[in-house]
């Protein structure tokens, strides 16, 4: 029976890509500390692979641009939210302030 979940859609892409990832990275992209990879799950500070764009806001499990080492605190922290939202919870960094918006707004004058 298929998973409703799309990580395992493509369950030989994603396990590939959580190997590069792993291979590739050595420090968490939202708190940037070191992870240790010996480490298993449950652990909160064990290596897990987070899509920098999360599934449920239409990001891919198994682009390579996508994907990002992180521990797995610092990912649940960052659950579906954006990587400077995580970073602002994790140090207390300000957020960046919104960019304006490609169509710029005006009024009539009427």
């Amino acid at each position: 029976m298929p998973s409703s979940n799309p990580r395992y859609a493509f369950a030989s892409r994603r396990r590939e890509i959580r190997k590069r990832v792993l291979a590739y990275y050595d420090t968490c992209a939202i708190c940037g500390k070191p992870v240790d990879k010996s480490l298993k799950t449950p652990d909160p500070m064990s290596a897990e692979v987070d899509e920098i764009i999360p599934v449920s806001r239409g990001g891919s499990p198994i682009e390579w641009g996508n994907v990002q080492l992180t521990h797995r605190r610092c990912n649940r922290i960052k659950s579906n939210k954006s990587l400077a939202w995580a970073r602002h919870k994790l140090t207390g960094a300000p957020l960046p302030k919104p960019r304006a918006t490609s169509v710029p707004f005006t009024t009539s004058g009427l």
